[in-house]
């Protein structure tokens, strides 16, 4: 993503113990995107830059041996879809991300931090202080209009609507 734009801040979770599991699960953090995905995500990311905002990374694609990595820590389909079923994220077309103030790299304030599991950060919760779910629905229209849904369970979760790609299981070189 950052080849496309590199005010795009990338922060991957997984290439750090600062995860839901408390461990490193990637080899080093790197972002890619089938390339319609990357097209609208950087559309997304150029439409927030004239509020002074733009897109952090959290997770990108997520290989398929990953995606076991994932499952081998926590086998919970609440949490982690099954290898064998294979995430969104394992196609190249789910991104995790949030929105930040592109002077400072501020985070806006969602309510709970990325990867938190509970009702608090749903989508359908409404009870929220006004600027949380300002902050929700700015990024949500921005994503909705370049053609990314949402989940019910993570605020920070997008799922591509075009085409279903297949899983993959190519992973990339760390420098």
């Amino acid at each position: 993503m950052i080849r496309l734009d590199s005010s795009i801040v990338l922060e991957i979770r997984y290439a750090t113990d600062s995860n839901f599991m408390e461990r490193r699960i990637y080899d080093c953090g790197r972002c890619f995107y089938r390339p319609a995905v990357a097209r609208a995500l950087l559309a997304v990311h150029h439409d927030l830059r004239p509020l002074g905002l733009g897109l952090k990374m959290y997770d990108c694609y997520r290989p398929g041996p990953y995606q076991q990595r994932l499952w081998d820590v926590m086998p919970d389909a609440r949490y982690v879809a099954h290898p064998a079923r294979g995430s969104v994220h394992s196609r190249g077309a789910a991104a995790d991300l949030t929105v930040v103030e592109l002077a400072t790299g501020r985070e806006l304030d969602m309510g709970t931090p990325y990867d938190f599991f509970g009702e608090e950060a749903y989508t359908t919760t409404t009870d929220l202080p006004e600027p949380v779910l300002k902050n929700r629905r700015t990024l949500q229209e921005a994503m909705r209009r370049r053609g990314f849904s949402t989940i019910r369970t993570e605020w920070w979760h997008f799922n591509y609507g075009g085409p279903r790609f297949p899983l993959s299981e190519w992973t990339w070189a760390c420098p």
